[in-house]
Formats: C-alpha cells, structure tokens, sequence
C-alpha cells in the first residue's frame, strides 16, 4: 500500500491538512481495495499536538515517518516565511534523495522552497502569495496562473481547492483516469477544471500616485474604456505628445497607455459577466473590444478561461 505522509507543522492551513486527507482516503482500487494509508505526522515527537487555526490536532508520527513514505504532502501554514522547524528540511532532502514524491499545498510551496529542492524548477502557489514567493526564493520560476505544477517528483499546488485538483492529478498518475473519477465524484469535484488559478486573480489596474499628472486621465480611461480609443487620441485628452505620454505612462503605472487600458476592459467585462445575462457579443461591445473574437482571445490571455467558462464559475445570481 501506498503511504501518504502529511506534515502538519505548528500554525497548519485546516482545508490544506484536511483535503489530501479525505481525497486520498476516497480513492478506491476497481476491485474495492483502498490503494493508500495516509498518515500525519509533526516535526515533534509522536502524539505532538499541533495549532490548526481554532483547533488543535494530534499527529500520531513524527518526523520518521517521512523516510517511509512513497508520498509527502506539505500544508500550508499560517506564517510560511518562518523558518523551518529543526530537523524538516533535512527530513525532507533525505526523502528526496531516496526518490520520495513531495507536494505541496498553497503557500506549503515557501516550506518547500526553503529545502532548496525547488531551485530550477517551476512552481506555483495561492496568486496572492506568488511575487513573495518569487521575491523570497529568485531560483524557483514561480508561475501564478496555474492550479498545479507537476515536474515529476515534486509537485506544487495553488490555494485552497487546488489541493483537490493535485492530490486528483496524483491519483490519476499513480492508478489511472477511472480511480481518479471516482474519486473526483466522491469529492464533488470535477477530475478537470476548466481554466487555470488566472481566473481567480484580481487584477487591480496599475495606480498612479497620489497627486500624480496622470491621474485625471486614468479616471477619464476607465469611465471611457468601451469606446475605440486611439494612443493619439489618449495624448491629446492628456495634452502631451504620444512619446511624452509613454514616458509618463511608464514612469506613473508601470504600464503603456494601451495595456492599462485593455487590463481595465477585461475588468469591464469581468464585471459584466458576473452581473448580467448579456450575450457575449454584447458584453465584447460594452467592454470596448472590436469583435467578439478579439475579446475572447484578449479574456483568455488574461483569465485563463473563456468568457462563458468565467461566467458559469462566478455568474452571481440573476442580473439586470
């Protein structure tokens, strides 16, 4: 049987300890035999009690246990830039070396990091914590529009429900697409998700500072978004030149006149979609694109999903 080690570190996420848990424990050979044994252990001694959010757990195993499984599972936790407790990292390069698989969960992905056992390699972790992990970790390609990251032996996952979505994908490698859909229904869960984590992103427009000379003009961009605008007519609203415009766009956003303005479109129609029944022909209108076909390709792009895919994952009631 296949063994399944979670570590639950002090501070651990409870959805992260709990998912690969359930999902793991759901999978079900043709024959009826359960093909994993899915323990938990802690980086104290066995029967360490660990904080879980408004609980506590008991991990019956300690750090021994990592040497014996086929599969390890790293939560995340509630302040993953600590440093690692004594002895983890080491636990881990020695699991690794002997050919163990290690995944992790959300911002699990900053204790792995930590190992240096990412260095070279593409990672992904929960959107709002990729430029930290980016930042804190320069060898890792962190890659935020994903729900998961497979490079064989380590694997990494985005926030939250993405933890099904992995912990589904390793049971569809290990047994086949027939044990992982029974597992996915068992999870309520789809064994594919349409869409990537981009869809889940906020994209905030780039802000200007405050009092900055761009100001008026962002305001004046996005209550005008849907309208044909050109960079010559944007400069002349501005009262400068298109190069003038550039430079100060830059230098204010970060950004061109043209990206800030098709970010604040996508935004647009984010929102149409969200709130109403419009056809998407219309919302590509509204929304300042010149054809329904450069919207989509423009939403995907940015989304990572078709407009229609995003609306039946955040349509929010009947609109107006």
């Amino acid at each position: 049987m296949h063994t399944v080690a979670v570590l639950a570190l002090d501070g651990v996420v409870p959805f992260d300890l709990s998912a690969p848990i359930d999902t793991f424990g759901w999978a079900r050979l043709p024959d009826g035999r359960e093909p994993y044994q899915v323990k938990v252990c802690s980086a104290g001694p066995p029967g360490q009690e660990v904080r879980s959010g408004a609980f506590t757990v008991r991990a019956p195993y300690g750090l021994e246990l990592l040497a014996e499984a086929d599969t390890i599972i790293l939560p995340g936790v509630a302040a993953p830039t600590d440093p690692l407790p004594p002895g983890v990292a080491r636990a881990l390069c020695a699991a690794a070396a002997g050919g163990t698989r290690i995944a992790s969960v959300c911002v699990g992905a900053f204790l792995f990091a930590a190992t240096g056992l990412l260095d070279g390699l593409r990672a992904t972790t929960h959107w709002l914590a990729a430029a930290d992990l980016a930042a804190r970790y320069p060898k890792v390609e962190v890659d935020p529009n994903v729900l998961y990251v497979d490079n064989g032996q380590f694997l990494t996952s985005a926030g939250a429900a993405a933890a099904l979505d992995l912990c589904l994908h390793m049971i569809r490698r290990d047994h086949g697409s027939a044990v992982a859909a029974h597992t996915a229904r068992m999870s309520v869960m789809p064994l594919e998700r349409e869409g990537g984590q981009a869809q889940f992103i906020v994209h905030d427009l780039p802000p200007a500072p405050a009092g900055a000379t761009l100001e008026p003009l962002l305001d004046w961009l996005e209550g005008h978004c849907e309208r044909d605008l050109a960079l010559d007519e944007i400069a002349a609203r501005a009262g400068m030149s298109t190069r003038t415009l550039n430079r100060r766009f830059r230098e204010q956003t970060g950004t061109t006149p043209l990206q800030w303005l098709h970010r604040a479109r996508v935004r647009r129609a984010q929102h149409l979609l969200e709130t109403t029944e419009y056809p998407v022909e219309r919302i590509a209108s509204q929304a300042g694109f010149g054809s329904p076909t450069a919207f989509r390709e423009r939403f995907r792009r940015v989304a990572g999903t078709s407009p229609q895919g995003y609306r039946r994952a955040f349509r929010s009631g009947r609109g107006s």
